[in-house]
């Protein structure tokens, strides 16, 4: 299939997590900058985060949400004042396990996987933080959970088990916070692994494959039915731009990239947290 990538911003310093906020604006963050990041036709405006930022989020009030795996906590920026607040960062009395991606589904929960320390053992797991500021594990047992998408009207969970090159799927009870009987869903084999995902209206999930060069799309059935290639073999995460012009959005690490494949889309809608 012909697309084309466009190079939006390079030199970036290990980026993450391409959101946009209710404004349309294009953020990401700079896991290696400690960077939240604007995208701009005039530049880069760079917010100073601290730590590792490595996953983001925009709730309905126009608030960045950040999943900072060297602070081992969910940060919260007002971008109207500039200021940062830590939102979570301890599970049961201990620190988090180095959040990593994050996403909220329709009640205003907000779903995050941590990886750290499971490159080689299975003790990734995932959150979800409850509107009230409730925190439970919902899943574990994962060898570095990675990104995450809500399907189905945020009825199913799709989580990324990026060592396993394998994506996990169950039902979302978001009344509950329950993760019900998740299960293998697609195997992706591949160089490298799965990282972030978008969802497109035309229902395929379209995952990066970090290691891989490559955005890989997945049917409803778990089966790659679309694969494209892109400058640079570390695309870390992906997202749709809501007004259609910039298609879905890549961030890259390996060369420090923002690229934009405008021939693909629409993406559904992401939910901001009500």
């Amino acid at each position: 299939m012909d697309y084309t990538a466009n190079t939006l911003a390079e030199n970036l310093a290990f980026p993450e997590g391409p959101a946009f906020d209710p404004k349309g604006n294009l953020w990401c963050v700079e896991l290696h900058g400690g960077q939240l990041s604007r995208w701009g036709e005039d530049g880069i405006l760079r917010h100073e985060a601290g730590g590792r930022p490595n996953g983001l989020a925009f709730d309905a009030a126009g608030r960045a949400w950040i999943a900072n795996a060297e602070l081992r906590a969910i940060q919260r920026l007002d971008p109207s004042t500039g200021a940062f607040e830590i939102v979570a960062d301890t599970l049961d009395g201990e620190p988090l396990r180095q959040p990593n991606d994050l996403a909220f589904d329709a009640a205003g929960n907000l779903l995050f996987t941590c990886p750290g320390g499971s490159d080689e053992a299975p003790v990734g797991y995932v959150c979800c933080l409850a509107p009230d500021g409730t925190l439970t594990k919902i899943g574990d047992g994962l060898r570095f959970p990675n990104g995450l998408a809500l399907l189905d009207d945020s009825a199913t969970l799709v989580v990324a088990e990026t060592r396993t090159r394998r994506l996990w799927k169950g039902a979302w009870d978001a009344d509950h916070r329950q993760w019900h009987n998740p299960q293998p869903w697609a195997e992706l084999d591949a160089p490298g692994g799965p990282d972030g995902m978008a969802l497109g209206v035309d229902g395929l999930l379209y995952v990066a494959i970090f290691g891989g060069g490559q955005v890989r799309a997945v049917d409803a059935g778990g089966n790659v039915v679309r694969a494209y290639d892109l400058p640079g073999q570390n695309p870390t995460n992906v997202a749709f731009d809501p007004a259609g012009t910039l298609g879905l959005v890549v961030t890259e690490a390996e060369r420090g990239l923002l690229l934009s494949l405008p021939d693909l889309g629409p993406g559904v809608p992401l939910y901001t947290g009500g």
